[in-house]
């Protein structure tokens, strides 16, 4: 591979076409797309997390992708495993003497494999959980915010109660640990291209995105995901759709106030990834960024223009 670069990124908000961007390319390319999607590993877990596998079919031909449904719905799984599983599949394509497409939303993965974070991974606090047990979100938000500085803190995920409770239990356990120093990333060159749009373009898509998976059955498939043995804790711990389609299901909302609650907490989730982006823009990080409004044709010319 005769290039500056020995990885390429396909990153940006939900329901920017990544994927769709990707799969052009990896044709194009002769190469193969490695997954950066924390929910996309889950078999089973198909609307909800909009893994689209047809768009993996370009002209008939099938593009080979990599770290999804690769774990039952249920699993624990995390940047460590992640780090893991992303540097195999890499070896995997490189050997092939093609350059990987890593494509995906997970800016905590993404900036992972970049930057090469040596995760150490946190076993849970029992004795901690079973003293946060009964806490209202407010009482929850109160005990994190008076909890010291750490590490982790400031990029801490509290979207939902269960993401709140493991915040609270890696902030502790950072008190008095520490954790793996970084190690070096794996000589990774990479080019970065970022898909995003004008706002009042990304709400529709998201408004119309929720409205087909609804259509295609996403209550349905929580249900099933539910008599499989998935837990209500982990559901909700996967957020976004899964917790919102768990109150309807619990009777805590109508139809239609999960529909709307859903479409903004989806709004806000990428307004915090490309909160994100711009953060690991600020670090370092080059983003070339591409208008996710224009046809994917017109997205390859301009990467076409940059990979040459």
């Amino acid at each position: 591979m005769n290039t500056p670069y020995n990885l390429i990124i396909i990153l940006g908000a939900t329901a920017t076409g990544k994927t769709k961007l990707a799969a052009n390319l990896a044709n194009q390319l002769n190469t193969e797309i490695i997954s950066a999607d924390s929910r996309q590993v889950y078999r089973d877990m198909n609307i909800g997390t909009g893994k689209d596998l047809n768009e993996y079919v370009i002209n008939g031909k099938q593009i080979p992708y990599h770290l999804i449904d690769i774990l039952d719905a249920g699993a624990d799984y995390n940047l460590h495993l992640f780090q893991r599983d992303f540097f195999k599949a890499y070896d995997e394509i490189s050997a092939q003497n093609k350059i990987p497409i890593l494509c995906g939303g997970t800016s905590l993965y993404i900036n992972g494999v970049l930057k090469g974070h040596a995760h150490t991974p946190i076993p849970e606090n029992a004795k901690l959980r079973m003293s946060l047990d009964g806490m209202n979100k407010k009482e929850l938000v109160d005990y994190f915010i008076a909890l010291p500085e750490t590490p982790y803190k400031s990029k801490a995920d509290t979207s939902t109660f269960p993401r709140m409770i493991r915040a609270i239990e890696i902030c502790t356990w950072e008190q008095t640990n520490t954790r793996e120093e970084n190690q070096p990333a794996k000589n990774l060159k990479p080019i970065i291209f970022g898909l995003d749009m004008a706002v009042d373009i990304k709400r529709k898509r998201v408004e119309e995105r929720l409205k087909q998976r609804l259509e295609n059955g996403l209550i349905e498939e929580v249900k099933e995901l539910l008599i499989k043995g998935v837990s209500k804790e982990k559901l909700l711990f996967y957020g976004l759709e899964y917790k919102f389609v768990m109150m309807y299901l619990k009777k805590k909302i109508t139809l239609d106030e999960m529909t709307k609650q859903l479409t903004i907490a989806i709004q806000q989730f990428a307004k915090r990834q490309m909160t994100f982006f711009r953060k690991m823009e600020n670090e370092g990080a080059k983003i070339n960024w591409i208008d996710a409004a224009l046809p994917v044709e017109e997205q390859m010319k301009q990467i076409n223009s940059l990979l040459a």
